[in-house]
């Protein structure tokens, strides 16, 4: 008997050591971090990112949150972007699960700065982020997508279809608007930059913004929405935006129109 059942046996056991093996490695939480790289950020704002970034990723709060969560673990991804198309992923999904590990990550984000792109496309960062969760090799109890950016969409397809694509695959959106004042915005951004990101970025239960009003607030924003996205903690009550009634998203693509026009002229 066992003679006959040993192949079906054999095969039975190969088959669950496979599963086995495919199965995606268990998270808290798989994080997506999408940080605005265009034009309009100048090299000093850019490593200011970096630097902010890993300075909260090095910092006590972030790995005490990474530690107490249900399973102490972590899977996150750095990666930036500009106009439709241009992503670059600068830390690929790696496991965190140690304080070692967040340090290790940190210094990688400090290691070597690079140029801005051209233009916005929020909706291309998003759908990239999208199809990132499908092919990594993590199992999230929650999936989040960070994404931060000094302007709206104004490139690629519009941002809602995106963020509702997003949404429908039970992924929560949370947003770091950088409303710092220069030359740039005052041409390119909007004054409700928060607003917009309220209204045509970000979604899922629990979603929030966390805006940046000046660049030496931005390390502490960072280390305070990443504790918040993977603590999985109530947001407080200041990072909530009260919903604007009929909110144009599509702004950016009509301010790129009209600056476009305004260059033409003699």
């Amino acid at each position: 008997m066992l003679r006959v059942l040993a192949p079906f046996l054999s095969c039975l056991l190969t088959a669950t050591g496979l599963a086995a093996q495919n199965e995606n490695l268990e998270v808290d939480v798989e994080l997506f971090l999408a940080v605005d790289v265009s034009r309009s950020m100048s090299p000093f704002e850019l490593e200011i990112q970096r630097r902010g970034y890993a300075a909260a990723l090095g910092s006590d709060e972030v790995k005490d949150a990474i530690g107490g969560g249900m399973i102490g673990r972590i899977a996150l991804t750095y990666v930036e972007w500009a106009g439709q198309g241009s992503q670059t992923v600068i830390i690929p999904w790696t496991l965190i699960d140690t304080n070692e590990q967040a340090d290790e990550v940190a210094e990688k984000l400090t290691v070597i700065f690079n140029y801005g792109m051209r233009r916005t496309s929020i909706s291309g960062a998003l759908d990239y982020a999208v199809e990132a969760f499908e092919l990594n090799e993590f199992s999230g109890l929650r999936r989040v997508i960070d994404i931060s950016g000094d302007g709206p969409n104004n490139h690629g397809l519009p941002v809602l279809g995106a963020r509702d694509a997003a949404l429908a695959k039970g992924i929560v959106i949370n947003g770091l608007p950088l409303m710092t004042q220069d030359e740039f915005s005052s041409r390119w951004g909007i004054p409700d930059l928060d607003v917009y990101y309220r209204e045509c970025v970000i979604g899922g239960p629990g979603s929030f913004v966390v805006p940046v009003l000046s660049w030496d607030q931005f390390a502490e924003a960072v280390q305070r929405k990443l504790v918040l996205e993977i603590a999985g903690n109530d947001v407080p009550a200041q990072h909530r935006i009260i919903p604007a009634s009929g909110y144009d998203c599509l702004v950016g693509e009509k301010l790129w129109q009209r600056n476009q026009r305004d260059f033409s002229l003699p």
